[in-house]
């Protein structure tokens, strides 16, 4: 599936440098209200005026969940559109579903919002109905959060609905929001197409450095696209956010990533879903916590369960996990880093046993080097030091596309 549409620029953005790092604290947004001193943080869906009169006229689709809020008060985007008069013919939903409450990895069926009675479909794990569902259309809008790293499946749902849009000469509109890891890139670039899936769908570094705004014009002017085809493509960007600038997420992105903390710390623990150590799933902590079945891991205990979108896939479930608190770290402070990944490797007595979902580990790291490179007994370091040149290259890609001031 690939068209390729010209990238049509709508909005010039305005690049926001960061000064010194007196002011840099300063400029550090909390939410989607956060004064800066430009102004306050503006998501793309909170600037109206902006994309509502490309959509006089004309029949819309939306690729959108419960993170696809406008204003202070958090009005569902679909509520907005409806009473603006929009014709809103259906949503696609993405993993976690539309209002956010569908466990990882468990399918999201196509249904009708209850709230509005708009039509459902699912994008995530396929749906032999999208090619007509996006015939039926003029223009679709694709407004989802996400938190700056590869495995995060929001981007995959962003790369499908441009599939789609190319197809079928359908223009998208992407309605930008600040990276909330926008102020690092870091980790392996996934390059050999055998490690391509759901998680880890784009040639990108682990932690990617761009919006989804950013990601979307990379994917057109790569040409990642089936065929080569282009999307025609409108980004309406954020107001008064550069790459320099923390960002708190004002509405929870998926049922493990419950606060700021969680979300800063995603892109160095979710590697551990490659084995069977416990990130905290079905506890109030989630990826805020890391434990195994022993003491040697360390003297923190805590008790998986099952919570609200947290209950079918929970390792360690009712048993009693030993390891590290981590939920009194500065949020703010946090970037990617594979200590927690290498001390549990480490302490594991039989470390043949720690890579259990070895193929699915490989998956996320986007390779098979890095688990290679564990067994052996690298440090950080070391490890590091062999991802050095492809990163440069990436970050040299990455800044050609960038829609915002970057971090440094």
């Amino acid at each position: 599936m690939k068209n390729y549409f010209s990238i049509l620029v709508v909005s010039v953005v305005l690049l926001f440098s960061c000064n010194a790092q007196s002011n840099k604290s300063a400029e550090n947004g909390k939410g989607s209200s956060s004064n800066t001193s430009s102004g306050p943080i503006l998501t793309a869906a909170d600037r109206l005026s902006a994309y509502l009169p490309l959509l006089k006229d004309k029949k819309v689709g939306l690729m959108g969940n419960q993170t696809s809020v406008v204003g202070e008060q958090k009005e569902h985007l679909v509520d907005v559109l409806v009473r603006e008069g929009v014709d809103l013919r259906f949503a696609f939903a993405p993993e976690h579903g539309f209002r956010g409450e569908v466990e990882r990895g468990e399918k999201v069926s196509n249904e009708v919002d209850e709230k509005t009675g708009l039509p459902l479909f699912t994008l995530y794990g396929g749906n032999e109905k999208q090619d007509s569902i996006v015939q039926s259309i003029d223009v679709m809008i694709f407004d989802l959060q996400d938190v700056g790293a590869r495995f995060y499946t929001y981007i995959t749902s962003l790369h499908r609905v441009m599939e789609l849009c190319a197809k079928h000469d359908k223009e998208l509109i992407v309605l930008d929001r600040p990276n909330p890891c926008g102020d690092q890139v870091d980790g392996p670039v996934r390059k050999d197409d055998k490690f391509k899936s759901n998680v880890s769908f784009h040639k990108i570094a682990m932690v990617h450095g761009l919006t989804v705004g950013e990601l979307a014009k990379m994917i057109n002017g790569e040409k990642w696209l089936e065929e080569g085809r282009t999307c025609r493509l409108t980004v309406i960007p954020v107001e008064n956010w550069n790459h320099g600038m923390m960002y708190e997420l004002p509405v929870v992105p998926s049922p493990s990533l419950p606060n700021h903390l969680s979300v800063r710390l995603y892109s160095s623990l979710c590697l551990f879903e490659g084995t069977e150590i416990s990130v905290g799933r079905g506890t109030d902590w989630p990826f805020q916590v890391v434990g195994y079945d022993s003491p040697v891991y360390g003297d923190f205990q805590f008790v998986p369960g099952e919570k609200a979108g947290m209950a079918k896939h929970v390792e360690g479930k009712g048993d009693t996990m030993y390891g590290v608190d981590l939920r009194d770290l500065d949020a703010d402070e946090q970037k990617f880093t594979l200590k927690y990944v290498l001390d549990f490797y480490n302490k594991m007595p039989d470390k043949s046993k720690f890579f259990s979902r070895a193929e699915f580990f490989d998956k996320l790291a986007g390779t098979d080097e890095l688990r290679k490179q564990i067994v052996a007994g690298l440090s950080e370091e070391e490890i590091r030091k062999s991802w050095e040149e492809e990163l440069y290259e990436y970050k040299k890609m990455r800044s050609e596309y960038l829609l915002y001031a970057d971090y440094e």
